[in-house]
């Protein structure tokens, strides 16, 4: 039988419960939401020198995604975006959003050996996405 769970229940009621449900989501995924295949991409193009051209090739990248992993970035971003704006009562900045959903939203297919290395970069990656959500994604 379908196991059925209503989020009014007491154990949901913390925000980190839920969130941490979410994390563990994306982190379990087969494949994460930005696909093994455009890790290296998305850390390059965090890497470019010029901050417009780290926005468009963002944007460009974004653009070449799966149209489900799309729709679901999409949704997850314009979210976290709304989070960010009680950052006054959350704490959550877009800095704290990037450490907390860098990794599990974009990393790579094997893990480097040493773990920092890539860290920062995905990261700003979540960052960008941020930051720069209505150009990155056009309504």
């Amino acid at each position: 039988p379908e196991e059925r769970l209503s989020l009014t229940d007491p154990e949901w009621s913390d925000v980190h419960v839920v969130t941490g449900a979410l994390k563990l989501f994306f982190r379990e995924l087969p494949e994460p939401l930005v696909p093994y295949g455009l890790f290296d991409s998305f850390i390059e193009a965090v890497k470019l020198p010029d901050p417009q051209d780290q926005v468009e090739r963002v944007a460009e990248l974004v653009q070449s995604l799966p149209p489900a992993n799309y729709a679901t970035l999409r949704y997850l971003l314009a979210h976290l975006c709304r989070v960010m704006e009680r950052v006054d009562v959350n704490r959550m900045t877009r800095q704290n959003i990037g450490i907390v959903f860098g990794p599990t939203l974009l990393r790579p297919e094997r893990e480097p050996g040493s773990l920092a290395a890539g860290m920062a970069q995905q990261n700003q990656a979540v960052e960008l996405l941020l930051a720069h959500f209505d150009r990155i994604f056009p309504a």
